[in-house]
Order: C-alpha cells, then sequence, then structure tokens
C-alpha cells in the first residue's frame, strides 16, 4: 500500500465521527419510539381484540382483554421500573376505543379513536413543517440534548427535521387514506385486521426515513454540555477573581 492508499488521520476521525453520529441517532431513534417492546404494545392490544371478536363476535370480552392486556403491560414495565410512557399511551388509546365502542354499541368504534389520533397526528407533522418547527425535531430535539437550537443555529439539521416530519406527515396520511374508507365499508373485522397488518410497516418506513435524514445531517449541538462549560467557566472566573482580590489585599 502506498501513502496515497493509506487512510489519513482526518479520514479515519471523520469515519468515527459519522459512526458516532449515527450510533446516536439509532439509539435516539430507539428511545424516542419505544424500540422493539414499544411496538409490541402497541399492537398487542388491538390484535387480541380483532382475535377475540373474529372468533365469536362479542364486543364486551374483546374490549375488556384489549384493555386488561394493556393494563398488564404497564404494570410489568412498572414492576421492572422501565419506562412507561409507551406503555401508558396504548392503555389511554384502549379506554377511548373501548368507550367509543361501549357506548354506540358499535364494535368498529373501538378503532376509531386510534385513526382520528393518525390523521391529527399527520396534520401536525406537516402544519409544524409549514410553520418552520417541523414535529420530528421538537420531538428528537431534547433527546440529542440539543432543544431548539436545531432553529437558528444548525440548519442542516432542521432540513433533515423538515424532511423526516414530511415523511411521517405523508406516510400517515396515506395509511388513513385506506382506513377511514374502510372504517364506512367494511366489517369490524376486515378493519381489525388491516389496521393491525399497517400498525407496524409504516411506523418503520417512517422511523427508517428519519434515521436516513439525521444520519446524513450535521451533528446536533448538545445546548446542556454548552451550558455546564459555561457554568464551569463562570465558577473559575470567580475564584480567580477571589483570588486575584486576595493577592491584592496580601500585597
Amino acid at each position: 500500500m502506498t501513502s496515497l492508499d493509506k487512510p489519513t488521520t482526518e479520514t479515519v476521525d471523520a469515519e468515527d465521527s459519522e459512526q458516532d453520529v449515527r450510533a446516536v441517532t439509532e439509539a435516539a431513534l430507539f428511545e424516542a419510539f419505544g424500540g422493539l417492546r414499544g411496538m409490541i404494545e402497541t399492537v398487542l392490544p388491538g390484535l387480541l381484540f380483532v382475535t377475540i371478536f373474529t372468533i365469536n363476535k362479542d364486543l364486551h370480552w374483546s374490549a375488556i382483554a384489549a384493555l386488561a392486556v394493556s393494563l398488564v403491560l404497564v404494570v410489568v414495565r412498572l414492576v421492572k421500573r422501565d419506562t412507561v410512557k409507551h406503555a401508558f399511551s396504548g392503555v389511554f388509546g384502549v379506554a377511548f376505543g373501548v368507550v367509543f365502542a361501549m357506548m354506540t354499541g358499535n364494535a368498529k368504534n373501538f378503532y376509531l379513536p386510534g385513526m382520528l389520533y393518525t390523521l391529527g397526528l399527520a396534520l401536525a407533522y406537516i402544519i409544524t413543517t409549514l410553520a418552520g418547527v417541523p414535529l420530528i425535531g421538537l420531538i428528537l430535539g431534547p433527546v440529542f440534548k440539543e432543544n431548539l437550537s436545531w432553529r437558528t443555529r444548525n440548519p442542516g439539521r432542521k432540513t433533515a427535521y423538515a424532511k423526516a416530519s414530511w415523511a411521517w406527515g405523508l406516510i400517515l396520511l396515506a395509511k388513513c387514506a385506506i382506513l377511514f374508507p374502510l372504517y364506512w365499508w367494511a366489517n369490524t373485522a376486515q378493519l381489525g385486521w388491516v389496521l393491525v397488518a399497517l400498525k407496524i410497516p409504516p411506523f418503520l418506513l417512517a422511523v427508517w426515513l428519519t434515521w436516513v435524514f439525521l444520519a446524513k445531517a450535521p451533528a446536533p449541538i448538545d445546548v446542556f454540555a454548552e451550558m455546564e462549560a459555561e457554568e464551569q467557566a463562570e465558577k473559575e472566573r470567580k475564584a480567580a477573581a477571589t483570588a486575584e482580590g486576595r493577592h491584592r489585599r496580601d500585597a
């Protein structure tokens, strides 16, 4: 290998830095969206509901089973002292679905709150991006410890967040375009199985696109580290001023 073929220190450092950014991005997405366990907690209640309803057409038992498994998932996380935000969101979603279905006596309405939430979330991604404050940046900014620094100090990341938010918004709108016609035309079992089938693939596509956009973006600005550095510098300035004052008095 000639000297021209050998990787330079700068090249190695750049590759290491890129790998670090990708690793941080993967970890942040895993934390923000719950990973494999979060996906299971999202799918399991709806899967149990549609399975039981398909077998016996009993709205009450289907709803009770879905709500019960959601509560069990929360209890398991509490016992293990894990973060419960994904499990709790699942409980609230299932609870709203159960209330809608029970009040109307229509099992299909078990899915309506979640569908409306998906539509609202899709619009939120699109509207916030048009407003210059993409929602995915608001979600991931604290996870990356950059807060809102990407808005004014890191335009490359703002662009990546905008692209990711567009991806989320359009993917969720496409999902709604499939589900809402089925809500009117299909029966409860058909709608339920389509919903279960569409839980994970669109989500994974949106997460993957987010990873692609952010992995190519500049590294986040750690505003927490900046604040800590500023506090440390202020302490050192005060210590230096105190020492100088003592020196002058002694002189």
